[in-house]
């Protein structure tokens, strides 16, 4: 498989980028580590005319430990994500994400922003960053804007950027006191292979009880599935299994599955019950301070 002929472009600025993808019009791709949007490319997914790469632009890179949070350049790539001390302290859970993604030449090489901006539904670090309540700055042609990252997907391969917009980073707000959070997936060949089910789960105890839980589905929908029912079983009870086995089953009915060579629709249900009881019973014993 060949990529058809195309112009590529290398802006120095964050600016330059915009006005140059702007004025190049439909045709444009951002090339960012490219592990996605090569493979559409040759495969005839996705066509380009133009490829802007995004290497130089210094707005994009960097992780910045911040009084209100994490700020994840879009350029980083998943290896120094998983790999930031900054990370480690303030949401280790997405550095354990990203560890079972792929090889470590891949995760050298792709960067967090792409694994957004692809919109592939069995990405894995959206899932944990929606559960976070993660923030996107975009920027234009007309300017930045801010969005909850609830709302960037649209679905399969789709989100809310515009044409000559890109991603500038994800910032990921404090976690309260007493908080956890958890990731589990399942693969058909550990984490060389995409994900056939996921699940993120963030749980805040008050006392004994659950203050605020969230849980977020990938690879078993569109877009990243924030499980609402599954959520409103959780709200104020104390922790306790059967407590998650409702959970589990209510997320696993909330999914929206389907029937491909990697597994069946009844088979990605039962998986989603039961990495959704594993995420709420690891995020659990984080908020309370245990070791996992």
């Amino acid at each position: 498989m060949e990529i058809a002929d195309l112009s590529y472009h290398r802006p120095a600025t964050l600016a330059e980028a915009c006005r140059l993808a702007g004025r190049l019009g439909a045709g444009v791709r951002f090339l960012a580590g490219g592990t996605e949007l090569l493979v559409d490319l040759k495969s005839k997914r996705d066509a380009a005319e133009h490829l802007v790469s995004l290497r130089d632009v210094p707005e994009l890179r960097g992780i910045r430990d911040e009084d209100d949070g994490l700020h994840i350049g879009a350029m980083a790539s998943l290896a120094e994500v998983a790999e930031s001390s900054a990370v480690a302290r303030r949401f280790p859970a997405l550095g354990e994400a990203i560890l079972t993604m792929g090889g470590a030449q891949i995760r050298n090489q792709a960067t967090i922003g792409g694994n957004f901006c692809r919109a592939v539904s069995c990405a894995d670090t959206p899932p944990l960053c929606l559960a976070a309540g993660a923030r996107l700055r975009l920027a234009g042609g007309e300017g930045e804007r801010i969005l909850p990252a609830e709302e960037f997907f649209v679905g399969p391969r789709l989100t809310v950027l515009q044409p000559g917009e890109v991603l500038v980073e994800i910032h990921l707000p404090p976690l309260p006191a007493a908080t956890g959070a958890s990731y589990q997936r399942f693969s058909l060949r550990g984490g060389m292979a995409v994900a056939v089910a996921a699940v993120a789960a963030l749980i805040r105890l008050d006392g004994e009880r659950i203050g605020a839980a969230r849980v977020v589905l990938g690879a078993v929908a569109p877009v990243p599935l924030i499980a609402r029912a599954c959520t409103g079983i959780l709200a104020d009870e104390p922790p306790a299994a059967g407590l998650f086995a409702r959970a589990g089953r209510a997320a696993a009915a909330e999914a929206q599955p389907i029937t491909d060579i990697r597994g069946s629709e009844a088979y990605r249900r039962e998986l989603v019950e039961i990495l959704t009881v594993r995420a709420l019973e690891t995020a659990t014993a984080r908020a309370r301070g245990e070791r996992t």
